[in-house]
Formats: C-alpha cells, sequence, structure tokens
C-alpha cells in the first residue's frame, strides 16, 4: 500500500529517532553487562599530634641515634652497679693505674680502685643533679612565663625585669659565693652527699629558669589571641581554666625542648663545679670529681680521664641531638 513500510525493510534501513545512539554490537547482546560498582574513596589514615610529633622524630637519624645512646646510657647507670658488683671505695695499691684489663674494663685509677665502678656510680649522681636542676628550672621558669604572658602593663614588665636581672648575672662567680656561704650549713643538715646534691640543684635550677621563661612568655602572649582561647572566654571560662586546658598544653613543645637544653646544661655545670673542687667530696665519684682526680695522670693513665670525660660527651651530645630532634618534630612549620 502507498506510504506502508515493508516488512521486508531492514533494521540497518530504519530511521533513527532523533537524539537516539545506534547501540554497539556489545550492547546489543542478549546478556546484559553487570554493572560496576563505584570504588569506595580511600580513607586518609589520621595521626594525633603526639603520633605525628613520633613519626616525624623517627625521620630525624641523628635524634635517633641519640635516644638509642642515651636509653643505654640511662640504663647501664641504673643496671650496672647490679651486675659490677666491684665496691667504688676497694683500694689496692698493687693494681693502682692499671690498664683496661678482664678484671677492670676501664681499668684502675692511683689508689687501685675500680675505674668502672665509679663511672657507673658517678652516673647516677651527674644524670640525677641534671633532671632535679631541670625540673627546678622548667618549674620556675612555665610558672613566672604564664604569669607574665597572661598578665599585662606592671606585673609583666617587673617579672621581665627580675628575668632580665638574672641573666645579666655572672654564673660562674655566683655559683661559687652561694656554694661558699652555704656549703657547710647544708652539710651539717643533710650529711656530706645529700647537702651537697640539695645545695647544687637548687643553685643550678634557681639560674637557669630565665630562658624557659621568656620562651613560656612569648608563647603565651602568641596563643592567647588565637579563635579557640577567645571561644572559651567567650563561654565564661576563667584564666586558670583558660591556661590548664588550651594554652599551656599547646605550649610544651617549646618547654620540652628547653627541658632537654637544660638537662644537658645541668650535668656540664655540675661537672665544671666538681672539677674546681666545689662540688661533691673526694670519696663521692661524680663524673667531674673523676675528670679533677685524672687531671695529673693524663701521661700515666690516659684511660682514667676518658672514661669518665667520654661519659659525659656521649651523654651531652645524645642529650643535644635528642633535643633538636624534638624541635623539629613539635614544630608544626617544619616539613618533613
Amino acid at each position: 500500500m502507498p506510504g506502508s513500510t515493508p516488512a521486508s525493510l531492514s533494521a540497518e534501513a530504519r530511521p533513527i529517532a532523533t537524539g537516539a545512539t545506534p547501540a554497539s554490537p556489545a550492547t546489543a547482546s542478549p546478556v546484559a553487562a553487570a554493572p560496576v560498582a563505584p570504588s569506595a574513596p580511600r580513607r586518609r589514615q589520621r595521626f594525633s599530634p603526639w603520633q605525628e610529633a613520633w613519626r616525624r622524630f623517627r625521620r630525624h637519624r641523628l635524634a635517633v641515634a641519640g635516644a638509642v645512646v642515651l636509653g643505654l646510657m640511662v640504663l647501664a647507670i641504673a643496671v650496672g652497679p647490679l651486675l659490677w658488683r666491684v665496691p667504688i671505695n676497694e683500694i689496692d695499691f698493687a693494681a693502682k693505674l692499671q690498664g683496661p684489663s678482664w678484671s677492670h674494663p676501664l681499668g684502675t685509677d692511683d689508689l687501685g680502685q675500680d675505674v668502672l665502678a665509679r663511672v657507673l656510680y658517678g652516673g647516677r649522681i651527674s644524670v640525677s643533679v641534671g633532671l632535679a636542676a631541670m625540673v627546678i628550672s622548667i618549674f620556675v621558669g612555665v610558672l613566672i612565663g604564664a604569669i607574665a604572658g597572661m598578665s599585662s602593663g606592671r606585673v609583666d614588665a617587673l617579672l621581665m625585669w627580675l628575668a632580665d636581672l638574672f641573666l645579666s648575672l655572672p654564673q660562674l662567680p655566683l655559683l661559687l659565693l652561694v656554694i661558699y656561704l652555704f656549703r657547710d650549713s647544708l652539710k651539717a643538715a643533710f650529711g656530706p652527699e645529700g647537702g651537697v646534691f640539695i645545695m647544687i640543684v637548687i643553685v643550678i635550677g634557681g639560674l637557669r629558669w630565665m630562658p624557659a621563661a621568656r620562651l613560656v612568655r612569648a608563647q603565651f602572649l602568641s596563643l592567647r589571641e588565637k579563635e579557640f582561647v577567645e571561644a572559651a572566654r567567650a563561654l565564661g571560662a576563667s584564666k586558670a581554666r583558660q591556661v590548664i586546658q588550651h594554652i599551656l598544653p599547646n605550649a610544651l613543645g617549646p618547654v620540652i625542648v628547653a627541658a632537654t637544653i637544660d638537662v644537658a646544661a645541668a650535668i656540664i655545670i655540675e661537672s665544671t663545679l666538681s672539677f674546681l673542687g666545689l662540688g661533691f667530696p673526694p670519696d663521692i665519684p661524680s663524673w667531674g670529681r673523676l675528670l679533677a682526680d685524672a687531671k695529673d695522670y693524663l701521661d700515666m693513665a690516659p684511660h682514667w680521664a676518658l672514661a669518665s670525660g667520654s661519659a659525659i660527651f656521649l651523654t651531652v651530645l645524645s642529650i643535644s641531638f635528642v633535643g633538636d630532634g624534638l624541635r623539629d618534630a613539635l614544630d608544626p612549620r617544619r616539613v618533613m
């Protein structure tokens, strides 16, 4: 019939509707392809601030090496005297100034005393002095710095004037003056070892708080204007709550770095005082006291001075490397 489409007209000859796309052979197959499920987005692993700091610290090779050496030194002075049971005051004139041997791994001194036993015992004194002096200096520095950072006007100016005054004082002559004035009274009150320990710790800690105070003050002046502190202030938080819960936790990074520096500085100062004969008595072998006793025998028995000198060198150097690693790990602006 005119106007009708013949039944024998092939599919290729049929007109295509406007906007339609010819089906491909794969699409025209009777078996439909299975739908492909969209891949789930990969979640980025999140780290807490301390986990991120530990991850950044591990990338600092010198800091990791320093932490390993420091850990071995602390383990040696803590457990060593329990394993090496040679008395520190056992005198044997027949074995005086002997070099390292199986019976005396670090040799003997001018009285035949075992150098290894005395170095291990002296390490306890030197490290204890460093840690105790650091606690005092950091506590006083954080307290004064926090008060100055949260205050304004005369209080801030007075505290910073006090810090500048202590910074301008010569430390070594002041240390000598305080020791000469209070050494005998403290020895009479707390014994020869306890009195000297308390005196040295208080003197070193009392003269090392100024850098920590200035650092904490700068951190507080910066953090107290941040948005989260202003939000806490707007919600009615007191100044003590702002400091304890919001400002101080965010200022701990520089404080931890300053603490490691103070430990190394306190060990050096104690060794200097003992070397000058103003620290612990001769029968109490701190590392500085051992160096002072060995200075007259450098040509005959260099092992005596090398033992205590190497202990001071390795401890202070490893603490410095750990402090550098902590400074880089706790700095959020540093890319590692």
